[in-house]
């Protein structure tokens, strides 16, 4: 892969156009690019160019002119030195298949999903990897707390970009950096990735235990026992530990179980009062990442012979109808046993 002088980045594409995607397009575009954002719908793609304002997704936020919406794909791509894909991780296998062959080798290539192929339990970089034909060395992920509703606001936030090419990360870093948004560069693509998609499930049972109304010390061993879990699984696959105390653990840990920002959240609090999790995600009316995640981990704990009691109660709720506060119950009711001893 011919490296990039950042410097020479002036087109950019980002696929697609929900909340964070037209996030992330408008810091490219406020970084002088011009970014091409791909949708699928012409409604949407005409609202944004019309409007300069994503109104599905964003209301009432002036985008920069610098984008451009467009059901195109070639359209999208075909000048690009900056491919973003912001799929959904149930779509992005099919959105990178269909990108490839608009894609130059010379594209540096990005992913900001956070999530696991619920199928074939892979990271979003081996499915990109896979479709696009090219190593997994050559891309870069972003990830960390960072919701779509304060970055379009330019309200301060820091992110990670990863990537064992230490010279795309920098290229990606370059591009996405300004005074509002922070990035920070790690070599641990597997942490980062693993740390983004596990922490959905923790803020879907923080939401859950809002809802119960469990208060402050029960959300506090959540995401305590929660970073646990994560930290379990990410090393048994690979990751480095302590990749789980940085922006993409702790940080977007936390900020994905506290805000009110977070769909994951949102999703858990609704289902704390018993409403079926059909009705829930019909009534969110966007994806809600963790639920996905949560089937992904389950098998995932079970292949690499992982203990996470969270993930398992949360899959028992979501998938087995078991009532929210029988699940708190059989959490709390474990056996005994040392806290060090459970982070190994």
């Amino acid at each position: 892969m011919t490296k990039l002088d950042s410097s020479t980045m002036k087109n950019a594409a980002v696929l697609v156009a929900g909340s964070w995607g037209t996030a992330l397009a408008s810091v490219l575009a406020r970084n002088g690019y011009h970014v091409k954002l791909w949708t699928r719908s012409t409604e949407q793609a005409e609202n944004i160019n019309l409007s300069h304002e994503n109104s599905k997704f964003l209301p009432g936020v002036q985008l920069p002119e610098l984008i451009h919406a467009t059901t195109d794909l070639k359209d999208a791509l075909q000048d690009a030195e900056l491919a973003l894909f912001v799929a959904p991780s149930g779509a992005m296998r099919e959105v990178a298949k269909q990108a490839a062959p608009f894609l130059s080798d010379k594209t540096l290539v990005v992913h900001a999903t956070k999530g696991f192929e619920t199928d074939t339990l892979k990271r979003m970089t081996t499915v990109i990897s896979e479709e696009l034909g090219r190593p997994m060395e050559q891309l870069v992920v972003l990830s960390g707390p960072s919701h779509a509703e304060e970055v379009i606001l330019k309200q301060p936030t820091t992110v990670v970009v990863a990537s064992t090419d230490l010279k795309a990360a920098e290229q990606a870093q370059d591009a996405l950096m300004n005074t509002h948004f922070r990035v920070y560069t790690n070599p641990d693509v597997v942490g980062v990735e693993v740390a983004g998609a596990i922490k959905n499930i923790i803020a879907l049972g923080a939401g859950l235990t809002d809802g119960l109304q469990f208060g402050d010390n029960a959300k506090a061993a959540l995401l305590t026992r929660g970073l646990a879990e994560i930290s379990r699984l990410g090393t048994a696959m690979g990751a480095n530990p302590l990749t789980f105390a940085g922006l993409a653990g702790v940080g977007d840990l936390v900020v994905t179980c506290t805000s009110k920002h977070s769909r994951n959240w949102r999703a858990g609090y609704m289902l704390a009062d018993g409403t079926p999790l059909d009705d829930v995600l019909t009534r969110m009316g966007m994806v809600v990442e963790g639920v996905r995640t949560t089937r992904a981990a389950y098998s995932l704990a079970k292949e690499y012979d992982v203990e996470m009691p969270i993930t398992f109660q949360l899959y028992e709720v979501l998938f087995a109808n078991k009532a929210p506060r029988t699940a708190v119950e059989h959490l709390m009711g474990r056996l005994r046993t040392h806290e060090i001893e459970e982070l190994g």
